[in-house]
């Protein structure tokens, strides 16, 4: 069995950053190193140019350092796109709000297939991707989601169930996913994502996936793992949710809203 591919996470999270301005207008300043000269009739006399001390060389640097990016500081994630200043990795899905029954069964869960793989990591948020993550500069973003609300007006709320215990890679095969799979909803999920995408094509960014496997991600690990979780790992996974007590109506969840995750900034689409 082939690993899914992982549907609209990046490499690495979210970049959390605001805009800066261009800097401040140099209008009416000399340029370094222009004389100064009398207004009377007296030959022009260069002023003296004393040595500037290196503390105040230092202290305004003509250019800007890159961002470091040491992927030990973020659980070895390696980011997608490069860092530039002013844009904004943006993402677009459903949030799913973990009650302490769901984190049970996620406990279950994660400590069985850490037998397999012992680097597995839980998941802190839970959600249900509706876009890949793309990159948008800073003065798009408030009209990227007024166009999500307007192409949103009409959705509906829904019931979907997710019970399907699936392994997932990324684009890069960089990070391994432990999921739970829609199996009741999904074509609600994809009437979402067609409002989406044509959101996206407005701003010349990349559409979701042809073929989607919308799921409910619980725990990652860096690397490609599928060889040791899928198999016989996998089916005792499944079994631990279908054993699980009250599993049906715990995995049957209310899709009430759409998120757009863009930088540190969150915005809200209630549906109808």
């Amino acid at each position: 069995m082939s690993a899914a591919p992982l549907v609209g996470y990046s490499s690495s999270g979210s970049e959390d950053e605001a805009e800066t301005g261009a800097g401040a207008s140099a209008a009416g300043r000399l340029p370094p190193g222009t004389h100064h000269y009398h207004s009377s009739g007296q030959s022009p006399v260069p002023s003296q140019r004393l040595p500037v001390p290196d503390s105040v060389l230092h202290m305004f640097p003509g250019t800007e350092e890159a961002p470091e990016d040491d992927s030990a500081k973020h659980g070895g994630r390696v980011r997608t796109f490069p860092h530039e200043r002013g844009n904004w990795a943006t993402h677009v899905y459903t949030p799913y709000e973990a009650r302490e029954d769901f984190l049970e069964l996620l406990d279950a869960l994660l400590l069985h297939a850490q037998t397999y793989v012992p680097r597995l990591v839980r998941m802190e948020v839970f959600h249900l991707s509706l876009s890949q993550n793309v990159v948008l500069r800073h003065h798009w973003i408030l009209p990227f989601v007024q166009a999500l609300k307007d192409r949103m007006a009409s959705c509906q709320r829904f019931c979907f169930t997710a019970n399907r215990v699936k392994i997932y890679t990324n684009q890069e095969k960089t990070r391994t996913f432990v999921g739970l799979e829609v199996t009741s909803g999904h074509t609600q999920f994809l009437d979402l994502v067609s409002e989406v995408d044509r959101v996206m094509e407005e701003f010349d960014l990349t559409t979701f996936y042809q073929d989607p496997s919308f799921h409910i991600s619980l725990a990652w690990c860096v690397g490609d793992a599928r060889l040791q979780l899928e198999g016989q790992c996998l089916r005792e996974l499944q079994e631990i949710v279908d054993e699980f007590e009250d599993s049906e109506m715990l995995l049957r969840v209310h899709a009430e809203q759409v998120r757009c995750k863009s930088g540190n900034k969150f915005f809200s689409i209630p549906l109808k």
